[in-house]
This record gives C-alpha cells, sequence and structure tokens, in this order.
C-alpha cells in the first residue's frame, strides 16, 4: 500500500527562485506590519504606552484595539493572499495551540505582559462542561467575534490582599464558584480580573471566535487550578512566565535524564516564586536523590513558604536511610525518572499542591 503523500512532500527544494518568492513576500508584509505597530497610534505604540501601569488601566487603554477590528481584518486579508499566492508562504504570524483539533489562535502581539490573540474554540473541544476552572494574576478583556452558539460559564474565587502579595497557601485558600451557564452574546465584550474570575464555554454548536487581551504582569500570586464540581483547589504553578519556562526545561532534562544539569535544578529551588522552587525540588528529587538530598534539607529548614517546607520536609523522610534487616547498615530510598516521585502533598491537607510544568 502506498502512503499518503503529504503537502509538505511537495515543497519546492529544488526551486530556488520560487522559494526567494515566498520569502520575499513574507518578509515584506511582516516588515509592513511592523512599521504600522510602531508607528503613533500602531499597536505596539499603544502597548508601549500602556506598560507600567496597573493591569486595569492598561487594559481599559487598549480597549479600541477590541472595539474596531478593521485593522485586524485588513491584516488577515494580506495573509490569505500570501497563502493564495502560494500554498507554502507561512504568513508571519505566530500560531498557539490547536494541536488535534483542540483551541488555538495567532498571537498579534506580545509586548512585557501584554498579548492581544485572536482565538480559535473548535465547537468540538467545547461541547461538555468544563472540569477545571483555571485563574492567572492579572486582567483581560474579550471580545466575541463569533459567539457559536456556545453557554458561557463564568467561575469566581476570593482572593485576599495578602495573598495577592505573596502570602497564598493551598491549606488556606478559598474555594471556586460557578454561575450557572447562560447563552455567549456575539459581539460582547467580556472584562475579567482574571485572579479572581475565570470563564469556560460549553454547549458549542459551531466554531468561537474570540479576541483577547490579557495584561499579566510578574506577580508572586501563583496560578490555580479548581475543580469546578467541587470548588476544591487541585493545581498550583508558579505564574511569572520566566519561572514558567525555566520549569519546563527542567522537566525535558529530568526526563533526558541529565544528571550534569543538577546545579541547574539546585538554583532554581532558591527562586523567587514558592511554585517554582518547590517544582525544581521535586524534579530534583526524581533525577538524583542524593544530589537532592543536602537542598532538600536546607529547604525544609528554612524556606520562606510553610507549606514548601511540610513538603520538603514529607519528602526528605522518603530519602532517609533505612535499616536492612536485623539493624545492621542502611541505604538511602531513591527515586529515579520513570518511577513515582515524592507524594504531593494535597490542598485538603494543608499542604503544598503539585506545581503543573508550565
Amino acid at each position: 500500500m502506498t502512503a499518503a503523500r503529504s503537502r509538505h512532500d511537495h515543497f519546492p527544494r529544488t526551486d530556488p527562485a520560487r522559494r526567494q518568492r515566498i520569502g520575499e513576500a513574507v518578509a515584506a508584509d511582516d516588515a509592513a506590519w511592523r512599521r504600522a505597530d510602531s508607528a503613533p497610534g500602531g499597536l505596539f505604540a499603544a502597548i508601549d504606552a500602556a506598560q507600567g501601569k496597573a493591569p486595569a488601566v492598561a487594559v481599559a487603554r487598549l480597549l479600541p484595539w477590541l472595539a474596531d477590528t478593521a485593522w485586524l481584518r485588513v491584516r488577515l486579508d494580506a495573509a490569505l493572499a500570501l497563502v493564495a499566492a502560494d500554498p507554502f508562504a507561512r504568513p508571519p504570524l505566530r500560531l498557539v495551540g490547536g494541536g488535534d483539533g483542540g483551541a488555538g489562535g495567532l498571537v498579534l502581539a506580545d509586548r512585557g505582559g501584554v498579548r492581544l490573540t485572536l482565538l480559535v474554540r473548535p465547537a468540538g473541544s467545547c461541547i461538555a462542561p468544563p472540569a477545571t476552572a483555571v485563574f492567572v494574576p492579572g486582567r483581560a478583556a474579550i471580545r466575541v467575534l463569533a459567539s457559536g452558539g456556545a453557554a458561557l460559564v463564568t467561575h469566581e474565587v476570593a482572593v485576599g490582599a495578602a495573598e495577592e502579595a505573596g502570602g497564598f497557601t493551598a491549606a488556606a485558600a478559598a474555594p471556586c464558584h460557578s454561575h450557572p451557564p447562560r447563552a455567549l452574546g456575539p459581539g460582547e465584550l467580556l472584562q475579567l480580573d482574571t485572579a479572581r474570575q475565570s470563564y469556560s464555554l460549553a454547549d458549542a454548536r459551531r466554531d468561537v471566535l474570540l479576541l483577547e487581551l490579557a495584561v499579566q504582569p510578574p506577580s508572586p500570586l501563583p496560578i490555580r487550578a479548581y475543580d469546578v464540581a467541587s470548588g476544591r483547589l487541585i493545581h498550583i504553578s508558579a505564574s511569572r512566565r520566566d519561572s514558567s519556562f525555566r520549569a519546563m526545561a527542567l522537566t525535558l532534562l529530568r526526563h533526558l535524564g541529565r544528571t550534569d544539569a543538577a546545579p541547574l535544578f539546585a538554583a532554581e529551588t532558591t527562586a523567587g516564586d514558592f511554585a517554582a522552587r518547590w517544582h525544581a525540588m521535586r524534579e530534583l528529587v526524581a533525577l538524583d536523590p542524593a544530589a537532592a538530598r543536602p537542598h532538600l534539607a536546607a529547604m525544609a529548614a528554612s524556606d520562606p513558604h510553610p507549606e514548601v517546607r511540610r513538603a520538603a520536609a514529607s519528602t526528605l523522610t522518603l530519602l532517609t536511610p533505612l535499616p536492612l534487616a536485623g539493624g545492621v547498615g542502611g541505604g538511602p530510598v531513591s527515586v529515579h525518572a520513570g518511577e513515582h516521585a515524592p507524594p504531593k502533598p494535597s490542598p485538603e491537607g494543608g499542604g503544598l499542591s503539585a506545581p503543573c510544568p508550565a
């Protein structure tokens, strides 16, 4: 049986003139868009003028880019013209998500904690009621360009000023409350304090198209995921983007068994973000228990966050030398990549919820 040929099998590898035409056309559009965005009144200029403002103020200043989308239609028309001229042209727009038929989109701008994204939620990806609600420190505004007949489910959680300033603990986290679903209106504008408010879509009959503006400055408050049915906190991860990227890199290194990179893991266990510290420690324990032990002991004794200290102390007991039969000798309990990692104390028990890698 002959394997089906991919469109990439026809890529003009032996046609340098065609490849050059594609590259020049894409580069011309990219340069034109950058000039327009950077000019006075352009998108980048507007975002730069909002930098340093409180998230709510920054969102308010950038709302005109959601209200009038003529600029977006012009840009998408230009991108489609590139593809129409040559199917192997890749418009200078950054893709996000969209794998396996799930939600995806195009990043239109991403500067200094401000991101503007055109989001597509295929009908098949938002049929079932939501299972989790995620809260990210910052503010967001979402313009509904096509509602797809979807239902909107909003979620809320209380966050105190002390928690927002860095005093968040899983044990004291308030439960999440979800509101009854309502119809998502085409053209409506949603404005959210995303540290305390979140939304989900369900029962979509057609694809949903959203233009989302998110302002997410660095914050000591972590990203939190809640089980919608029970309202219980189930997951914590670092909200700072740099911490998130480093966490992903450490997870990859652990999967690759790179014990020579243990110093990188150890360095991250002293990061400013408590969720990033604990994630790095868990990965280091799974990678190299012997290298992790002194750092784990230090974390159990002096980490600034009480739940990190307790989680480290609980994990340290798993690495304590155990006596052999007859009470002679002993050896450490080791945890290797691919085996079960140390237990993750749950929020119900007052411990630290496990940070996710990203």
